[in-house]
Order: C-alpha cells, then structure tokens, then sequence
C-alpha cells in the first residue's frame, strides 16, 4: 500500500523515502562513485570482513547539508543509534568548502543538535536540546545562545511541523503573518445532570467525519472540516519600523507559503477553497493579494492542483508546480494519472508556460536562480537522482549532475555558484559533496564512515538491464554475496520488493540488503512496472491490475539474474514491505513454485476489507476504478487480492506488522496468517507492539533483520531441495 506525498496526489509517489521497506537512518543515501562489480564470474572483493548486525549502531546517518551564503562552509548533521535509548541522537557539523579545515562537530558533545541554518551575514543558527545557539564560522570555539525563532524545515526541535514564521517583505517596510480567525462558540446542552454524569463516564471515541485516521496518529484523528479544530487563516501585515497591524484578508481559506512580489506591493500564495469538503481530495489554487486588500485568483482550472507558487527574481513570472487533481482522475474515470509539470505565468495573470511537457519524470525541489535566467529542480530518471535546470522561457530541460547515483539534498550559496550535496550508492553510506553549479569540481567534504569502511567489505551490485514479458525495459540491481565466487555456488536468492508502488530501487545504501549479502545470499531490486524514473506510460502500467505486469517483471528479472550468476534458481525467497509486502504476498500465490519462503511486512491481501479500514482510499478509487459498492471497483479489488489465491501458496510466510498500523492494518496479515495455517502452510507472525506502518526504532529494526535472517536460513538456505 502506498505512502501517502501529500493529500491531492493521485497515486501518492513517495519522494524522498525512495525505499519504504525499513527504516533505517543507516538507509540514507551514499556518497561517491563506483564501478559496479559484474557478478557473474568469480571477481575479489575489497578486503574486510563481512558486515555484522552490530553494525548497525557503528553506521551514523549524514543529514542533509546547507551551504553558506558566501559558499565557503557547508553544515550538516550527523545521526547515531544509541542502542541504550533506542533514539537516535544527532550533532551539528561543519566543514569548509575547501576541505580545510576538516569537518568538525560544533554542538555540544552528548547533546541533540539539529536544524542547522544560515542567516544572511553568514551565522550559523541550530538547536541543541531545543535552545537556539548560534556560531561565527571565523571563531567555531564561541557559540552565542540565539533565542529567535529558527525556521522550521520538519528536522528541527524534534520534529513537528511549526507554524509558519512572518514574512517580511523584499524592501523591508511590512512584515505579512497568518493568524487563526476566531472560532465559533459551541457550547453542549446537557438534558439534565444525569445526562451529564454519564457522558462523562464514557470512556471510548465518538466520531461523525470521514477522514478519522491517519497512521502514525492518534486515533481518531481532529476533524479538519470543523472551524473549531481547522479554522480559517486570515493574512495580517504589520509595519517593520512597529505600528497598529491590518487584516489584509477574509477569504475563510488557508493560505499556504506566502511569497512577496520582488517590488513589495503583493503577496502570492497557494489555498484549497474545498479545504472542508470532506468527500473531495482537494486541488489548490494559486491567489494573488495587493496590499491594499484586494484579492484575485490567478488560475483558471479547477481541475489541477497547483503548488510551490515562487516569484521570480525579476517579479515578472510565478512559478509552481501543477498536476492533475485526484478528484479529476476519479470524475473523468481515467485509466491514468495526470502528469505532475513546472510550469510559470505572468505575474499579473495570464496564460502559463508548461516547462517541463517534454520531460516524462517528476520534478521536486523547485528554485529560481538568483538572475532568473533558470529555474533548477530534483528528478529520478531510473535508479539515479539528478540536479536539472530549463529556462523559465521554455526550451530542453538540461542535467546538471551526472553519474550512475543518487543526488540527494542539494542546498545552493546564495549566488548559485556552488552546490552541497549527498550522493547515493549501492556500496557505501553517506558522506558530504560540494561541487560547482554545473557539477565540475566536485570534492568529498566528510569521512563520517572512513573507519568503518576500511574494516568491513560491502557488497557490490550489478545494474541489470532485461526486458518482461511482454517486452517492456526493465531495470535491476544484484547485490553479491560477500566473498563470492562462481565455483562456490549456486547462492541462495532474496528477491526486495520496493514500496509505494511509485518509488524506485536505485543508488542507495540499504543496510539490510547488505546484511543478507554479507550472509551468503544474492538480494535482487527490481524498478518493476509503476516504479518512478521511466516514463508515465511505465509509471501508470499497471493502472487496474496492481501485480499482474509488475509481478511479470519480478519474474524475469529473477530468471535474468540466473544467467548472470551462480544462483540457486530452486532457493528463492521474496521479502518487501508496504507495496513491497503486498508484491510479496502476490508472488507467493500467483508464482508459488519460484519461491521458498516470503516475508511480507505491512502487506495487504484482501482490498475489499482494506478499502474501509485504511486510511487512504483514493488509490482504489483511482488506480482500482472505484469502490467495492460499484461493480468494476469489486471485480478488480477481489481478483488483485492476494487473500483470493490463499489455496495456492506453498512458501514458508513470516509476517511482519505494526500493531498500530493504519496505512496497511494489522488484520490485513492476520486474514492471510489464518488463512495459510489453515492450508498447513509453515507460517508465523511478528507484530511489534505501538508501531505504526513505519516499524521505527533501532531496536525493532535490529529485531526483525535477526528474524528475518533466521527464517530465510531454515526455509531458504537450508532448505535440501532436490
């Protein structure tokens, strides 16, 4: 099941956790470029011994860096589990963008820094244990406490989103701020005392609105439709020099990223006038507001969903990013997805440029250049992620960074002359890069894992290229078993299943894929039919039919990975987890000789039963053509559900779950767990206590790879097959 991007997105692409199946701050994205190993002859590897499960607390994440104003410094943090607290803790670093000095921590040792920023004159601002400290990069040994406000970016002070901080105006005089309008007065009139006294005996939940959960949260969750739990934001504007504020607006919507014009005489910002529509999925619209109070819609079709609305430098142009609503996807019963383009119009209103029309991917992290002259932008095209650029006149959209990798948080110095970045691969965990703006000049900024790598050898894959059934591309990945050799096979198969389904394998560290490698098992990704990076017809292909073409894909990726290597095509298993999980589930019932064992986490096998009680439907009502009271909806919910072919499953299944878990529920595992113990299948179950479908926390992670590994070598590596 996917994970939901954001409320209006049809099919819900996870952006920017590209693997759902664990995670793992060890699963962050790697840093430099290497060849991949060709698996299909013996081959040495890098001395070293195999990675161990108590890794896992020497592995640190690198956080995302930010560069300096100037481009002279770049900051980031690094993350540790602390295998006694089960939380992780984080410290700032800094390094300069020469390389020398060398990277350095600058929060206080044991303490939890995060959220590091740059203001304007080049401080550097960050908390640590939620106090605001601040440091000169010229005079590291002096940290100043710093009490204002940092702004929020979702990683600092815990996490949580904060609400939005005032925006003062490109020349100063005004500073534009949302406040709350008053709620209305409600107040309940009991019958009598009695009546009073029971109520509030009651212990339970009483709810009367659609949208009651959301995993990961209380339950039930607030009604947003409610003015007293969602109220209407109104735009206040107050004089910088200090003076009596004024209510710009009384709109009743809830204006979302306010943006200056360049010249100070309007704001732009985006809001859903549906907000409290608690059957429609909602499409923003982007508005225009003068300071004098008028208000004007600048966009004229309400069937898209309009985002991320940026001035340019030049004030001449509004930049966003437009897709096609969810809500148009169901009315006009689609057997696809509206493509998600950048596109620009003029400021004063008017008809909109389309940017990106002839590039078939997915544009994220949009940003004007400071000269206007280009609008620059993230993209996964395959299993690689790459820094773009296309000029706001129109024209190719040009790649900027390059390479068989993954290009991960690039912040850019105020002139766009330099990047900062992390790279992703296959083989090593994550350090810092920062490299010119065209990607010449790249340099290693940290060595966070230089000791770790020079003791353990990592696994090394090999890009497979093969084509399905039906003769459509496909990519893949083979990771080696570690010390492996061609005359000491056949090795035992693990086949990873990404999540979402719109995700991709790709360029990225995974530590339990290197932890199956490292004991003696081949791990194979397949970007199979719906994965990012490959187009919209291969991003939509398997619209109405989730797990025919994709599983097809699976199943010639493993018979080509057969021919590259000696894999025991008889010792096979299937693991994943969300869409991962259900491919995994589909698998085992749809090609139940191919494997031996199966590890479903959080995977759905009936549809019907999860269409009421998940907290997302609308991918049913999209990609499954409806609902299980309409007919076409029904057919194709009961004839993709794995729970229907339940007879046909010969694996050995361990189930993994969150028993909080309200993107996929529990009793999704628990119907095929009965299910298969019914038809004598060898089967178990694993449900971690108060997770949700993330399954966090080292120790839960440590826990189920042990389980994980120990199923697979009785089912799978053990297994006397003749």
């Amino acid at each position: 099941m996917p994970c939901s991007a954001g409320r209006h997105h049809p099919c819900l692409l996870v952006r920017h956790s590209l693997r759902v199946a664990v995670l793992s701050l060890a699963s962050v994205c790697a840093v430099t470029a290497a060849g991949a190993q060709t698996t299909g002859q013996a081959t040495a590897q890098a001395t070293g011994r195999p990675l161990v499960v108590e890794d896992f607390y020497r592995l640190k994440a690198v956080g995302a860096p930010t560069i300096s104003p100037d481009g002279r410094w770049v900051a980031f943090t690094v993350a540790t589990h602390v295998e006694e607290t089960n939380i992780d803790r984080s410290e700032v670093w800094l390094v300069s963008a020469s390389g020398t000095p060398s990277a350095r921590r600058v929060s206080e040792e044991g303490a939890n820094g995060v959220n590091p920023q740059w203001t304007d004159d080049g401080r550097l601002r960050f908390a640590v244990d939620r106090q605001g400290w601040a440091i000169d990069p010229s005079a590291l040994d002096r940290p100043t406490r710093d009490d204002v406000p940092l702004r929020s970016t979702g990683r600092g002070f815990g996490g949580g989103a904060a609400a939005p901080l005032p925006v003062p105006s490109p020349d100063g005089k005004w500073t534009a701020s949302l406040r709350n309008a008053p709620p209305p007065r409600r107040d309940r009139v009991f019958e009598s005392d009695f009546e009073r006294r029971h109520e509030a005996r009651f212990k339970g939940v009483q709810f009367d609105w659609l949208d009651f959960q959301r995993d990961g949260q209380p339950f039930p969750v607030p009604n947003r439709t409610d003015p007293l739990i969602n109220p209407p934001q109104e735009i206040f504007l107050t004089p910088a020099g200090g003076g009596a504020e004024r209510q710009l607006t009384r709109a009743g919507l809830r204006p979302e990223g306010l943006e200056w014009s360049r010249d100070g005489s309007s704001l732009v910002f985006t809001a859903d006038t549906g907000y409290r529509n608690e059957r429609r999925y909602g499409s923003n619209e982007i508005y225009q507001l003068s300071l004098d109070g008028t208000l004007r819609r600048l966009t004229n079709d309400r069937n898209y969903n309009y985002t991320g609305a940026r001035v340019s430098p030049d004030g001449r142009w509004i930049l966003y990013t437009r897709q096609l609503s969810t809500d148009a996807v169901i009315a006009q019963k689609l057997d696809h997805g509206g493509p998600r383009d950048l596109a620009v119009m003029p400021a004063s209103g008017g008809t909109e440029r389309i940017l990106t029309a002839d590039w078939d991917f997915l544009p994220t992290d949009v940003s004007w250049s400071p000269d206007g002259k280009h609008v620059y932008f993230m993209g996964g095209v395959g299993g690689a992620n790459h820094l773009f650029r296309v000029s706001p006149m129109g024209g190719a959209v040009e790649q900027v960074t390059k390479g068989e990798r993954r290009i991960l948080n690039v912040s850019f110095d105020r002139a766009y002359a330099k990047i900062a970045y992390t790279v992703g691969l296959i083989e090593s965990p994550p350090e810092v890069h920062v490299a010119n703006i065209d990607g010449s000049g790249e340099r290693k900024l940290s060595s966070v894992h230089g000791a770790f790598m020079s003791d353990v050898a990592l696994s090394k894959a090999e890009r497979l290229q093969f084509k399905s059934k039906d003769g459509t591309p496909i990519e893949g990945w083979l990771l080696s078993p570690h010390g492996y050799r061609a005359d000491r096979g056949p090795y035992p198969l693990i086949v990873s299943n990404h999540g979402g389904p719109h995700s991709a394998d790709g360029y990225s560290f995974d530590f339990k894929n290197q932890y199956f490698a490292a004991n003696g098992y081949f791990v194979l990704e397949v970007n199979f039919r719906s994965s990012t990076g490959y187009g919209e017809k291969f991003l939509w292909g398997t619209w109405g039919a989730w797990g025919d073409r994709d599983g097809e894909d699976v199943i010639a990726g493993i018979d080509h990975a057969l021919t590259r290597a000696a894999i025991d095509g008889r010792r096979v298993a299937t693991i994943g987890h969300s869409y991962g999980g259900f491919m995994t589930n589909w698998l085992i019932t749809q090609y139940p000789d191919r494997f031996l064992a199966g590890i479903p986490g959080a995977g759905i096998v009936n549809w019907v039963s999860d269409y009421g009680t998940a907290d997302i439907a609308r991918t049913k009502e999209t990609e499954f053509y409806g609902t299980p009271w309409e007919q076409k909806g029904r057919d194709i919910m009961i004839r993709q559900s794995p729970l229907t072919y339940a007879s046909r499953v010969k694996a050995a299944t361990l189930f993994v779950h969150g028993e909080l878990d309200q993107r996929v529920p529990y009793t999704e595992a628990e119907q095929m767990f009965v299910a298969l113990k019914k038809n004598g299948v060898p089967t178990k179950m694993i449900q971690y206590e108060g997770m949700s479908h993330g399954i966090i926390g080292s120790w839960n992670q440590i826990h189920r790879m042990l389980n994980e590994r120990h199923w697979l070598d009785q089912y799978v590596k053990g297994a006397g097959v003749s």
